[in-house]
């Protein structure tokens, strides 16, 4: 997940592809994802680290958290924004190592090329995650399948590391499909196989949904995207708010989402529509340590862009919202939980969403601002 894509643009120098003017009916998307990419770059560098637990993170005597780790380390239960003394507590025997950006967005740099051979339509999500638009292009015989796995295997051959692929007809089912056969594999999705595929998927798997929302949806029956469809869209707007329309579109498969080559990302944030509503300012400031774990996770994994504010957002009950931020603040769960106050005095009733981010700083940002989230 990233050249910094989270806050530099990305120019692949060629001729504009008429066909991606107009979206085709059959569109052939690829999301690539690499496995643990961290902790992979680590044991390429280092291969007697291969076969062990390994994360990478901060000092377990700092509140360090984690930011990634392998698939051995994954057994015993850590995963990414666990705190790092949590981690040790599950597995003792837990090598944590710190991160060495400049060697992630080195071979950040090097994947990205690689896309740039199959299609200049490309959208990188972060360092080592990205989309891409191959519709029309005549590499590996115009096949979106083949041209996934040459590109893991160029990442494999290249960069010394393994990197799973989702093809499909838009964005939602690739990014779905890439997670299926993980690691090193890839899913490919055809577009007579969406409506079952789909109907079948759980809601859980339906990026944007999480755990909460998950568990709420469970009460309410819905387990699978087919559970879903029997809600009506005036149903799913009352219960979710904008995003059941989201989740409209999502339940049958659909997304038109174009690849965004030119897309720059401005903010980072989290946000959970509670199944109940919180009832005070006590109950936000009790969720607000969850939230600020998921954005820690979300920007590790966007690779710690450097920032200039941090914001607040509350929906009451009556669904007007507030969005407080403070520009030039640190990332500190008490700067945080004083936007949420101040952002709770606004309504003083209870409260539906929540949610936390920061405003990423311009592309000139020193690397002095950058967030500290593994000192």
């Amino acid at each position: 997940m990233e050249d910094d894509p989270g806050r530099r643009r990305l120019h692949f120098h060629r001729s504009p592809n008429p066909l991606c003017t107009q979206m085709p009916a059959d569109r052939k998307i690829i999301h690539i994802d690499c496995d643990c990419f961290y902790a992979s770059i680590e044991m390429r560098d280092t291969p007697a680290w291969r076969g062990i637990p390994l994360a990478v993170g901060g000092r377990p005597d700092s509140r360090g958290v984690i930011a990634t780790c392998n698939y051995e380390a994954r057994q015993f239960g850590i995963h990414s924004a666990m705190s790092s003394r949590r981690a040790l507590t599950l597995c003792p025997r837990l090598l944590i190592v710190p991160p060495d950006m400049a060697r992630y967005r080195e071979a950040s740099n090097r994947i990205m090329q690689i896309y740039g051979d199959y299609t200049s339509r490309i959208e990188p999500l972060s360092l080592d995650e990205a989309y891409l638009d191959v519709t029309g292009q005549p590499h590996c015989r115009g096949s979106a399948t083949l041209m996934a796995k040459a590109i893991r295997d160029r990442i494999r051959q290249e960069i010394g590391i393994t990197a799973s692929a989702g093809i499909a007809p838009n964005k939602f089912l690739a990014k779905v499909a890439s997670d299926w056969n993980k690691p090193d594999g890839q899913k490919v999705i055809l577009p007579h196989e969406i409506d079952a595929f789909v109907a079948a998927l759980p809601v859980g798997k339906v990026p944007g949904i999480g755990k909460v929302t998950a568990e709420r949806m469970k009460r309410m029956g819905i387990l699978t995207c087919g559970d879903l469809r029997q809600w009506s869209l005036a149903e799913l707007l009352h219960q979710f708010g904008r995003f059941g329309e989201r989740l409209h579109r999502l339940a049958r498969g659909e997304d038109e989402r174009e690849v965004s080559v030119d897309r720059v990302r401005k903010s980072v944030s989290v946000e959970e529509t509670y199944a109940t509503d919180l009832p005070d300012l006590a109950a936000c400031l009790q969720a607000l340590p969850e939230l600020l774990e998921r954005l820690r996770e979300r920007l590790g994994r966007a690779g710690n862009p450097p920032f200039r504010g941090i914001v607040c957002k509350l929906k009451f009950a009556d669904f007007t919202q507030t969005t407080v931020e403070q520009i030039g603040s640190a990332f500190d769960d008490a700067h945080f939980a004083q936007l949420m106050q101040m952002g709770f005095a606004r309504g003083e009733q209870p409260v539906r969403l929540l949610g936390v981010g920061v405003k990423l700083a311009e592309e000139e940002a020193t690397i002095a601002a950058q967030l500290p989230l593994f000192d």
